[in-house]
């Protein structure tokens, strides 16, 4: 732990601005002292909405080019012709009434949950479960859908949702470390473009609020974002 500190101390030290244009600060978190594993990049949004207004929630899916460097453990609910589809597509587990089952028993060991319409009746017995997770399907996010093929193909080559939680706040996973400056770079531009025509009609004023990129075991680094 105590070198944990020392190194964290260290990267704030070396974060010795108030914000950056995204290459310089994507130059700053790959210059920072480095964790004995791979570590996951993240971006932070604060935005300028209400969304305990309806018409200014924002959500949304969308494909980084490099994808994320985890390797997804994909659920599909689905029976018949769409269970088959799935297995060929390349899905980790496939199931339906024995799937919702052991989730009811405990069992969460898959990343995306995707589903096809004529099912979510029973999926719905474990809403409970998979909401709070993050795990619930949803036809927003395209995971409620009779295109089980590209659904997982999607989600096998980096599909990410955005949404807003309680404190008008996205995260996003836009990485690995090991990806360096140019990949980073265009996943963080794939998710402020989607971000930007999310953006509700209803919103007023600033909507990038706060932006910042993060490292797993690192400081955050405020970007300049200019719509």
């Amino acid at each position: 732990m105590k070198k944990l500190a020392k190194r964290y101390a260290q990267a704030v030290e070396m974060v010795n601005q108030k914000s950056y244009a995204i290459e310089s600060g994507l130059d700053t978190l790959l210059s920072l002292p480095r964790a004995k594993f791979d570590e996951t990049v993240e971006l932070h949004v604060r935005l300028g909405v209400d969304g305990r207004n309806a018409d200014q929630q924002v959500r949304g899916v969308c494909i980084l080019p490099h994808g994320t460097g985890k390797s997804l453990k994909v659920l599909v609910i689905a029976k018949g012709d769409k269970a088959d589809d799935a297995v060929k597509a390349g899905a980790d587990y496939v199931g339906a009434e024995e799937i919702v089952a052991k989730i009811q028993g405990g069992w969460l060991d898959f990343d995306v949950c995707i589903t096809t319409p004529d099912m979510m009746g029973l999926v719905g017995r474990v809403a409970r479960v998979l909401g709070p997770k993050g795990l619930m399907p949803n036809p927003k996010s395209g995971t409620v859908t009779m295109d089980v093929t590209k659904a997982i193909q999607d989600a096998k080559a980096g599909k990410v949702e955005y949404r807003l939680d309680k404190t008008n706040n996205v995260h996003v996973i836009i990485g690995k470390i090991s990806f360096g400056k140019e990949k980073l770079l265009d996943n963080f531009n794939t998710v402020i473009e989607a971000l930007i025509k999310a953006k509700p009609a209803a919103a007023k004023g600033q909507y990038f609020k706060n932006v910042s990129i993060a490292s797993t075991m690192g400081p955050g680094i405020k970007i300049n974002v200019v719509m």
